[in-house]
């Protein structure tokens, strides 16, 4: 896995032990387990980052606002939470890019597929931002996009909450429910499993793309889960 691309939702960097938006702790500790990933050498990491904690476009569109302005701040809410994981990595010694997928030429560089590479191959961890600049997509299709751009070996997807791969039915809800240790990509569409937005799920199906979903919030997971050990759910 020399090449991977990590989604994380932007509740991921909030906690339910705090009134904040962006809990500094919890990115502390997201970026204290990429660093040590980096460290192991030969790898090349990309992270997609939600905005959920600060804006849900579908929330907005919900209470009546206009669908696509409400995505459209959804995608500023990933900028800021993408500048909070690169200070907080960058504070851990490892060098950071933050690209943006519409215009923030203050803050973050914008998304060329030929620069992130670049980028990548320079040791440095790019934090991609806004989803793909575009409403009524989820950032899980922008997460699967970007990795077949850059030809990234498999999209690992962090959970938080307690939920650490692919279950039959909603584990928080259904004690009894069963989890899968792999799994195809066919049986999550057939199941109607929410791994990720259905969008997201074909296309890594018609890419080839493996999947992997585990509890990021589970200390040295993200390092096992680059390693190839069985943690959490594989899905191809």
């Amino acid at each position: 896995m020399r090449r991977v691309v990590l989604k994380l939702s932007g509740e991921a960097l909030a906690s339910a032990a705090s009134d904040e938006t962006i809990d500094a702790t919890t990115v502390d500790f997201l970026a204290r387990e990429i660093a040590e990933a980096m460290d192991r050498g030969g790898l090349e990491l990309a992270v997609v980052v939600g905005g959920g904690n600060i804006w849900r476009g579908a929330t907005g569109a919900m209470a009546g606002m206009n669908r696509a302005n409400s995505d459209l701040m959804g995608m500023l809410g990933t900028v800021i939470n993408a500048l909070a994981l690169q200070d907080a990595i960058e504070s851990h010694g490892r060098a950071t890019r933050v690209m943006s997928a519409i215009g923030m030429d203050q803050v973050a560089e914008p998304y060329i597929r030929r620069r992130a590479v670049r980028h990548l191959e320079k040791g440095r961890v790019v934090i991609f931002a806004a989803g793909m600049g575009n409403p009524y997509f989820t950032t899980d299709t922008p997460a699967a996009q970007r990795a077949a751009e850059i030809e990234a070996a498999i999209v690992l997807k962090g959970t938080h909450g307690g939920v650490d791969g692919v279950y039959d039915h909603d584990p928080r809800t259904h004690p009894d429910a069963v989890k899968f240790t792999e799994i195809s990509f066919d049986e999550v569409i057939a199941k109607d499993l929410r791994v990720m937005d259905m969008t997201a799920i074909t296309f890594c199906k018609d890419n080839g793309l493996p999947l992997r979903v585990f509890d990021l919030m589970a200390e040295g997971n993200l390092g096992r889960a680059l390693d190839g050990e069985p943690v959490g759910t594989l899905v191809r």
